[in-house]
């Protein structure tokens, strides 16, 4: 039987041996080693030199596209919507009938200032063609009657005066027709007074009464129309309908938005640009616009440039001004706008991706040099169009500008010039 309480026999091994082992092998050289340096490491870059040619510059703003106009139309009177005559996305005319609000107490008011005003206009035509005409002949006749009395009693008293000379009547008949005469005279002179105040105070004055209770029920029923008109909503300008909140049957109330009209045919950008790019713009410079989901650019011209700043961003606001006839562009839409600057006919210009900027906000350029190692250059920079950027001082036409793979290359490095999908190195 075997006995599971039993160790296991281990083979003795003396400790002397196993370090007499550990010690030959470490005197054992390795076989086949042999030391080696690391192989220099080549980055393959692609370069091109400066090209000289025309350069324009392009101004980068963000902006919103907005309508060229729109209105928010309120009505004016607080009453329930009777009819929408038009729904969002119709096309509408200025002018055009939109809605038309409960209007039978207005124009039961319209109807009675209507009533008014034509008795006003029958008071007038009273007062102007038969009680004023009626007053001013009745004058006159009294001063005809007066005048007449006036020259009979200065006959009578011309011929006692000479019939007194001659001694054919007593003087009491003389003195009767003087006072007759003076009694005549000073009825004629009240005659002409009251004629004269006829023509030119009591006619005056029936006319402007007459005239101003015309004017009166005109005003009113001018007011009544008003409200009536208050009732019926039109578009003030021509456009889309972007924005109808109420359904017919609910109340519209005053001074807020019942209908929104927006003129889409034509489009704003409004970007707000640093004070020195504008210095340099004028109405009509040439733009374009960078649509999300649009491929190719869309064309747009300036068509404003704000003549004060900002007070809160001090920039300057810049319109562009974009047709949308076909519809295709949306108002809201957030773009990218590109305005085109100053142009240098002649210029030494290389890709912007040349461009480095050091830490301390420097622009260099790394150059191949004849011994093929990377070298940095300064570089004063221009203008630039966004694909390009205008060279003004550190290089010449001759120069080998490394125009991809210079990022994080550093000076020494050794390069070659190879295509893009090259391999990054030599093992």
């Amino acid at each position: 039987m075997i006995d599971l309480n039993r160790k296991q026999a281990r083979p003795c091994v003396p400790q002397y041996f196993l370090r007499a082992g550990m010690a030959a092998l470490l005197l054992i050289p390795a076989a086949g080693c042999k030391k080696e340096s690391a192989p220099e490491v080549e980055v393959t870059v692609q370069a091109e030199k400066p090209e000289q040619g025309p350069i324009t510059e392009h101004i980068e703003a963000d902006a919103v596209l907005a309508p060229v106009a729109q209105a928010a139309i309120e009505p004016k009177i607080t009453a329930p919507v009777r009819k929408f005559y038009v729904q969002r996305g119709a096309k509408v005319h200025a002018g055009e009938l939109l809605a038309v609000l409960e209007n039978a107490d207005l124009t039961a008011a319209a109807l009675d200032n209507k009533g008014a005003y034509e008795a006003a206009q029958a008071a007038y035509a009273t007062a102007t063609k038969a009680q004023v005409p009626e007053d001013t002949q009745r004058a006159e006749l009294d001063l005809a009657q007066a005048k007449a009395n006036l020259e009979l009693h200065q006959s009578i008293v011309k011929s006692r005066k000479q019939l007194f000379a001659e001694g054919a009547i007593p003087g009491r008949d003389l003195d009767t027709a003087e006072a007759a005469l003076v009694q005549a005279q000073a009825a004629y002179d009240t005659a002409t007074k009251h004629l004269q105040s006829v023509q030119s105070v009591s006619r005056a004055a029936a006319l402007q009464e007459a005239q101003g209770q015309l004017t009166s029920a005109e005003g009113k029923l001018q007011g009544a129309d008003a409200q009536v008109s208050y009732s019926e909503i039109r578009s003030p300008i021509n456009g889309v309908v972007t924005d109808r909140p109420l359904f017919a049957g609910e109340t519209a109330a005053a001074g807020a938005p019942l209908i929104t009209v927006m003129d889409t045919s034509t489009l704003l950008a409004k970007a707000h640009l640093a004070q020195s790019a504008t210095q340099r713009m004028k109405v009509g410079d040439s733009a374009e616009i960078h649509v999300p989901g649009l491929d190719t650019p869309v064309p747009a011209k300036v068509s404003l440039i704000s003549p004060a700043l900002d007070p809160g961003s001090a920039t300057v606001e810049v319109w562009l001004k974009i047709d949308n006839k076909d519809g295709a562009l949306k108002v809201g839409t957030p773009v990218k706008v590109i305005i085109a600057g100053r142009s240098v006919a002649q210029a030494w210009k290389i890709p912007v991706s040349a461009v480095v900027t050091a830490q301390d906000g420097s622009k260099f350029v790394m150059l191949v040099g004849a011994d093929s190692v990377a070298h940095r250059k300064p570089v004063t920079l221009g203008i630039t169009d966004g694909d390009d950027v205008q060279v003004l001082s550190g290089l010449n036409g001759s120069d080998q500008v490394i125009t991809g793979g210079a990022y994080g290359l550093d000076e020494g490095t050794k390069v070659k010039v190879g295509p893009a999908d090259a391999g990054g190195g030599d093992d």
